[in-house]
């Protein structure tokens, strides 16, 4: 498919922009097979891109004087063109509807962009699972790198190398994948530094009404645990749609699927701590960005929009969750499994939630990545289906795969970030960087909705990792937090009502002019490198100052300082 077929009027002049917090531009409106570009006519700095993948819904206003497009876009910004004429208006909204709903990923953007720096790091090499594992073997030889999965045969949504229990071989790991839904089957996510204590994930077993028994998977998930001791299966959904899942057929294995049985797995104790998914989260945030643009009603209106949007709920339940998976870790010491139903989203949500709780490398910047690499993009997330649409789509276009799973992570990141703000080494911008390029990019990191198919679509040879362009040095430290103060301890976030707030630096940064947040945060940052220098030069004149001591009382000008009094001994 040729892009020219698609632009009917590739270029407009006369059009006037509108957006947020700047007065209205006039300027040329050019529309290329990737981007929506926007540059004044009077000022060559005054430009605006837009990758037609950012766009959410295109809304024509047609009147007889006048006529322009809104572009709604899954970042939440809207953005209003007023184009003269109304045949050009057509034009372009057709486009940029064309555009932006195209569903094959080899034409999008990523493959047709080009770094304009050197690779000092290449992003698709920077976190292999290899080296995640030895990390983990560094604190625990009871566990063993598999390539069982090796050209993604046994389950699609898995890596190719997975990190599984020493003792169980390769040949149960086949038996334990066609006993789980979609054949993810247990693997480690995460061993705790200290008790030992592991963290697996995995999808429902396919027990049925029958209680199917699968020994190799009750040998495997017991494996996890120590000597003498017990652990947690935390399921994520209610007890009700556990048992519902077991008269569903799966199409898979076409049985039903369900909870792993009391009678099966005795060292285990299963707890329900249900999670909202899929389309309900979906749902949510498109209340709270409605609630959001809405400036025109009264504080206690607003208010109960943001309630009724259940946002903030949907953020403590999972933010309860991750503080009940990392307390049995830590003060209980006991090993968790969690699933759901496919393990690919609060699943995913909450293990890595618990490892931002207990680990402080997870709280770094390189430490965030990998975890974001591994726990979300080798983990299976299918970020091309959830990330089609935002909170702007039209009901028609709508599927229950579309949602903000990913989105509602990072909010839960940044509730935790809030609370202890000295002790991550990022600040909400990377968040909201990767909320971004998560939904729309120039770089192919969150392209596809596994590692099979970001291997079939060979992203590494043929795009760019966004890990490669973020990691430079100028321009990661535009998402250092200047208050980092590293914390090696765990940190427990509060999730009551009033410790959980609205995400403005988000939701409201379309609405309310961040400039002053902004300049506030330079001017600490400032302050802290001012500081730095100064603590730095006061240590080289202490330095100075000894030495010119030591000088002084070689050659004699100066006495030695006297020893101290000795301490007589008690009874002396």
């Amino acid at each position: 498919m040729e892009f020219a077929e698609l632009i009917k009027t590739p270029k407009l002049d006369r059009v006037t922009l509108l957006r947020s917090f700047h007065p209205p531009v006039e300027g040329t409106l050019c529309i290329t097979g990737h981007h929506v570009i926007f540059s004044s006519r009077k000022d060559s700095t005054e430009e605006l891109w837009l990758l037609h993948r950012m766009v959410d819904s295109v809304e024509r206003r047609i009147t007889p004087t006048s006529s322009s497009i809104i572009l709604k876009c899954k970042s939440f910004r809207v953005i209003h063109l007023e184009i003269p004429n109304v045949e050009d208006c057509i034009n372009v909204a057709n486009s940029v509807e064309w555009l932006s709903s195209i569903e094959d990923l080899t034409l999008l953007y990523p493959f047709f962009h080009r770094a304009m720096f050197d690779l000092m790091e290449d992003g698709w090499t920077a976190f292999l699972p290899e080296m995640e594992f030895s990390k983990i073997k560094s604190h625990s030889d009871e566990w063993r790198i598999s390539y069982v999965n090796r050209d993604h045969y046994l389950c699609p949504s898995y890596p190719q190398a997975v990190i599984v229990p020493k003792n169980v071989d390769d040949d149960a790991l086949k038996t334990i994948a066609g006993f789980r839904h979609l054949g993810r089957f247990p693997v480690l996510s995460y061993i705790h530094k200290e008790t030992k204590a592991a963290l697996l994930r995995s999808s429902q077993p396919m027990v049925a009404n029958g209680n199917k028994r699968c020994k190799e998977d009750e040998r495997l998930v017991n494996a996890a645990l120590g000597t003498g001791k017990k652990g947690f299966i935390v399921d994520t959904r209610t007890q009700n749609l556990a048992q519902l899942a077991k008269t569903k057929a799966d199409s898979f294995l076409g049985t039903g699927g369900g909870y792993e049985p009391e009678m099966h797995y005795p060292l285990w104790r299963r707890i329900h701590k249900p999670i909202d998914r899929y389309s309900t989260l979906l749902d949510s945030l498109m209340k709270l960005i409605e609630a959001c643009n809405d400036t025109s009603g009264s504080v206690d209106k607003w208010l109960s929009k943001l309630e009724s949007s259940g946002w903030l709920s949907h953020v403590k339940d999972i933010l309860t969750c991750a503080c009940l998976v990392a307390q049995c870790l830590d003060k209980d010491e006991s090993s968790v499994l969690v699933h759901g139903g496919e393990g690919m989203d609060a699943t995913l949500q909450v293990c890595a939630l618990a490892q931002i709780i207990l680990d402080p490398d997870c709280r770094t910047v390189r430490g965030f990545e990998a975890l974001v690499e591994r726990e979300w993009l080798q983990g299976g997330h299918p970020f091309t289906v959830r990330c089609q649409h935002g909170p702007f789509v039209s009901p028609a276009a709508r599927t229950k795969e579309h949602s903000p799973t990913f989105l509602m992570f990072l909010d839960c990141v940044y509730q935790i970030h809030q609370q202890f703000a000295c002790s991550f080494e990022f600040n909400e911008q990377f968040l909201v960087l990767l909320f971004e390029h998560s939904y729309a990019s120039q770089f192919g990191t969150f392209l596809g909705n596994c590692d099979k198919e970001r291997k079939e679509l060979n992203l590494a040879q043929k795009t760019v990792s966004l890990w490669s362009h973020v990691n430079r040095p100028e321009i990661i430290g535009t998402y250092l937090n200047p208050m980092y103060d590293p914390n090696n301890k765990v940190i427990w976030p509060s999730v009551a009502p009033q410790s959980l707030v609205l995400w403005s630096g988000m939701y409201l940064r379309w609405v309310l002019n961040p400039s002053p947040q902004m300049a506030a945060w330079e001017t600490i940052a400032e302050i802290r490198e001012k500081n730095k220098e100064l603590r730095s030069k006061a240590i080289r004149l202490r330095r100075y100052l000894m030495e010119l001591e030591r000088e002084a009382v070689d050659m004699g000008v100066l006495k030695p300082p006297p020893l101290p009094e000795e301490v007589p001994l008690v009874g002396s």
